[in-house]
């Protein structure tokens, strides 16, 4: 109930999806808060971009709540990130948009199905595979890079525009990358251990190697056998850190930090953006520069090159974000 009202907030504190094209602004709706970020970035003030999906929320489990299906029936446009990642949203998508819209699932479009990673979270047995691509620099700007094809083929006069913002957020994205490619060399192991698998492809990307996830796929806590594993591997390969998450506790990861003597750092975020929606943190730039800060300095790396990659300052960024 609570999401319920917090989205038809959202929608009524702008005038409500009823005269949501009144001025002229393609409209477009997207899911969890990185992908709303890219499109709003990409789209500047041509587009009307509404998130659907809460930020602190598990986007794996989240159910859109009834208000979810009228927001949906005025989008010219709806960026999903695919990968079976929100089935629930995608399928109220499917049974209440206009005709003349279409449902863009960024991972499906730039992920051939044999490059699929299935991991600890994601086993090939529940045929879901990874589905966070955005953590990855390299994918965040082909996502970007399809989103401004799809609003030029909705709205052709704006595409010297969107061109602007594809360039604005590559030129972010790739500096970040280098900087994170200078950090990791940085750190001594590269080793990640976190609550829940959000950096396989970054992982395969960029050189580290995931240890582990304590989230297992049905999203419930691990077995003690599960537990014991990873007690002994961490031990066994003395890792400093381990990482948690700042939106989902995790106790067994504490527990395991205690066990073994491994510094639990809780901060990490995988969709949650930092900030408040305006700040120049509450960005995908600042979700991940955040996060690649974090994973550095924990494991005895020199995060500088990453700190020194500057926040957006444009305001391309006018979406509205439930929180």
């Amino acid at each position: 109930m609570l999401l319920a009202v917090a989205l038809a907030g959202s929608a009524c504190a702008t005038g409500g999806p009823s005269d949501a094209s009144d001025d002229g602004r393609l409209r477009v709706v997207t899911t969890v808060a990185p992908i709303t970020s890219i499109v709003a970035t990409v789209g500047g003030d041509r587009v009307r971009v509404t998130g659907l999906v809460p930020e602190g929320t598990n986007s794996h489990t989240f159910e859109p709540p009834p208000s979810a299906a009228e927001v949906l029936s005025v989008a010219g446009l709806i960026v999903v990130n695919g990968l079976k990642l929100e089935d629930p949203t995608s399928e109220l998508a499917t049974e209440n948009k206009k005709d003349d819209a279409k449902i863009v699932a960024l991972g499906d479009r730039v992920l051939p199905r044999e490059d699929w990673i299935f991991d600890f979270s994601f086993p090939e047995k529940d045929g879901k595979p990874n589905p966070h691509l955005w953590t990855d620099p390299k994918y965040a700007v082909r996502y970007a890079e399809v989103v401004r094809d799809e609003l030029a083929a909705a709205d052709p006069e704006g595409k010297a525009s969107y061109d602007a913002g594809l360039a604005e957020f590559t030129a972010s994205a790739n500096a970040l990358s280098q900087a994170m490619e200078t950090a990791g060399r940085t750190v001594p192991r590269k080793d990640l251990l976190t609550y829940h698998d959000g950096y396989a492809y970054f992982a395969r990307d960029y050189g580290w190697r995931v240890l582990g996830a304590i989230q297992p796929s049905s999203f419930e806590e691990p077995s003690p056998r599960e537990v014991a594993r990873l007690i002994d591997q961490v031990r066994d390969l003395r890792v400093p850190a381990i990482f948690g998450s700042e939106v989902f506790p995790s106790p067994v990861l504490a527990q395991l930090g205690k066990a073994t003597g491994a510094r639990y750092v809780d901060t990490l975020r995988d969709d949650d953006l930092p900030g408040k929606p305006g700040d120049p943190e509450h960005s995908w730039l600042g979700l991940m520069r955040a996060n690649f800060v974090t994973m550095v300095e924990a494991l005895g790396g020199d995060a500088s090159a990453v700190k020194a990659v500057p926040l957006p300052t444009h305001d391309r960024d006018r979406a509205e974000y439930p929180q």
